[in-house]
């Protein structure tokens, strides 16, 4: 199989530059593209386009790259998702968030337009139908219902399936056919509880059901078609695990679902409707299922890739023709992962994302007859793959024997024997991880000279849900006491000299970082907070506004009000002996700067050096260039002083 490569990677310094210094610019420059789906007739290509303060979709016809048609939304705003709902027409499901490290939330709008830009419409949103909307920066006094893509129902041409949610008290989700011209909705199906979520099979049929009340508690239900009645087949509170729907098998009469264990990955498995008969298919070892894989036509599942040390790929029948395929585009792209996007109605071209832990991502378009595929977009072409660092994925035990994963990045040009090293937490934390892909902070920290070590703490995602449960109210407790391990491991294993050792995260991953040196006095050399929460008491007071389930996570995951005092950095400044540099945003609802200056203060008491950097302008994580550059100018520059690494320009 040939590959055919545009040129244009490159990664160039600055006349002038000082190769002594970190060149930023690389990094803050926003990707071109970020998502990309070509159109059934394989005339346009529908992309997402990053910008300062919000993500835009563009519809580029193929024939000359030239951008038709655009769907924006205002300051804040991101595409969640989009979909090709015909030949001519794209779904754009909307999101917000409030800064560059917040994870978007989907607000349940959603916008269409035709591929030369026509009959623009704002197809539904709890903002309301203007066609001015401004999104979230609109203010209401009762929102209307938020409404989801459920299925773009290929083949037809008018119609999509959505679910629409009130929004007020616990809400029965329902599901209605939406036409993409009138905007009219036809109800189809209600679902068996409250925020509901809904899988169809390929005939457009609602089948299964999975939601959760105020008590959290996952229930899965299953019906055999429309009109007929729901019935559960797992409830969490009497199995101890929860169940996932993935899509139907060909010719619809087993499922494949996505089970959890006591102890241990994740499970696919197939299910019987008929005799509730469950198939083991795959398991990993380690790991979860990272991303499923479906046939050519979008929706049958045919098999899971899994990440550890790279990303691999496991299939239900491994001489499918799709399978087949897969093996093809790994072998050809040389172990980087893969990932078939979108494919032309007559399944003549499909577009492949390439990606790895040292190319931020690739589009190429491959000709299933001619087997050749050819680079059509590049996330970051300024970037050379060659010139980044890998990501080593390692593993170790903490002291209670639970085995943790990680990956380490060092310098490309890095000597012999132990290194100064950053000890990088990332944020959530609960269900999030790290994985071997680009890492901007990562990258950023090793070319200033430090080896990067981030780590997959329990309560993280991707082990299985006993690794998740067991960071249940563990804040400052066994999360933080992984971290202290992973430390103390790359010490004894001669990677990091324990006399040049910082911790620094963003979010939760600054709780971590000011928990680490409150906990660990003499184990790091500084502390950096990016974004993050430092009272526990207060964090908790402001789930409990937001609604009965938020106020059940609190409790659940992590803990009474009255334990957490003693788990907030802000009242252990006086076990901190090392300098500390905070930032943070005034405009941060996930992390407000009320947490930054209550600790800055907190350190200020205590006689701890404390440095800070904050924009009232910026929300959770910086979005403005020029605030971006001076961040991570301050933040390297902080370590240098520590540390001994290089500076930036």
């Amino acid at each position: 199989m040939a590959v055919t490569l545009a040129a244009g990677w490159m990664l160039a310094a600055p006349a002038g530059a000082d190769p002594a210094k970190v060149d930023l610019e690389p990094y803050l420059r926003r990707d071109l593209y970020e998502r990309v789906k070509i159109s059934p007739d394989g005339a346009y290509f529908a992309v997402t386009v990053p910008m300062e303060d919000r993500t835009v979709l563009a519809v580029v016809r193929r024939d000359g790259m030239e951008a038709t048609a655009k769907i924006a939304g205002g300051a804040g705003s991101e595409v969640d998702d989009f979909w090709w709902a015909n030949g001519e027409r794209v779904v754009v499901s909307m999101a917000h968030r409030y800064g560059s490290r917040d994870q978007p939330g989907v607000i349940g709008e959603l916008h269409a337009v035709n591929a030369d830009g026509s009959y623009a419409k704002l197809l539904a949103s709890p903002y309301g139908l203007k066609e001015s909307n401004p999104l979230v920066t609109h203010v209401r006094t009762v929102l209307e219902g938020s409404v989801f893509m459920l299925d773009p129902l290929p083949g037809e041409h008018k119609d999509i399936l959505v679910q629409s949610v009130a929004q007020q008290g616990d809400p029965t989700s329902q599901v209605e056919r939406l036409d993409l011209y009138t905007r009219r909705r036809t109800h189809v199906a209600s679902g068996p509880l409250p925020h509901a979520s809904f899988t169809t099979d390929a005939a457009g049929q609602v089948r299964f059901a999975l939601g959760a009340g105020s008590d959290n508690v996952s229930k899965l239900y299953y019906r055999d078609g429309d009109g007929a009645q729901w019935r559960l087949v797992n409830d969490q509170g009497s199995s101890g695990h929860r169940e996932f729907a993935l899509g139907f098998a060909a010719g619809g009469k087993l499922a494949y679902l996505q089970v959890e264990h006591p102890q241990g990955p994740d499970s696919l498995v197939a299910w019987d409707p008929a005799s509730g008969t469950y198939t083991p298919l795959l398991r990993d070892e380690a790991v979860d299922p990272y991303r499923i894989l479906y046939d050519l036509d979008g929706r049958t599942p045919i098999g899971a890739s899994y990440m550890t040390d790279r990303v691999r790929y496991r299939f239900f029948d491994e001489k499918a023709p799709t399978a087949q395929l897969y093996r093809m585009l790994e072998k050809a792209f040389e172990g980087d992962a893969v990932q078939i996007t979108s494919v032309t109605g007559d399944g003549r071209e499909a577009l492949v994302y390439v990606s790895s832990d040292r190319n931020n991502g690739d589009y190429f378009l491959f000709d299933t007859a001619r087997r050749s595929a050819e680079r059509v977009f590049s996330r970051r072409k300024w970037i050379a793959p060659a010139t980044v660092p890998p990501s080593r994925a390692v593993s170790f035990k903490a002291r209670d024997g639970l085995q943790l994963h990680g990956y380490l990045t060092g310098p490309l040009d890095a000597g012999d024997g132990p290194q100064p090293m950053v000890l990088l937490p990332h944020g959530g934390p609960y269900g999030i991880r790290d994985g071997w892909q680009f890492d901007d902070d990562s990258q950023v920290l090793a070319a200033a000279g430090y080896t990067v070590l981030r780590v997959n703490y329990r309560g993280s995602g991707g082990y299985g849900w006993a690794h998740t449960q067991a960071g249940v109210q563990e804040w400052g407790g066994r999360m933080q006491d992984d971290l202290t391990d992973a430390t103390r491991w790359a010490i004894e294993a001669g990677i990091a000299d324990p006399q040049r050792i910082c911790i620094y995260g963003a979010s939760y991953g600054g709780y971590a970082a000011l928990m680490g040196v409150a906990r660990e006095p003499d184990l790091y050399r500084c502390a950096a907070g990016y974004v993050g929460v430092y009272d526990l008491p207060m964090m908790h007071r402001d789930a409990f506004r937001r609604s009965r389930s938020s106020r059940t996570w609190a409790l659940e995951w992590i803990g009474a009000r009255d334990d957490l005092e003693q788990r907030s950095p802000v009242n252990l400044a006086d076990r901190i002996k090392v300098p500390v540099f905070l930032a943070a945003g005034g405009n941060d609802e996930r992390a407000p700067i009320a947490h930054s200056k209550r600790m800055e203060r907190a350190l200020e008491k205590a006689g701890v050096p404390v440095e800070t950097l904050y924009y009232p302008s910026e929300g959770h994580g910086f979005y403005r260039v020029e605030h971006r550059r001076e961040y991570y100018r301050r933040l390297l520059a902080f370590l240098s002083r520590h540390l001994g690494g290089a500076t930036a320009h």
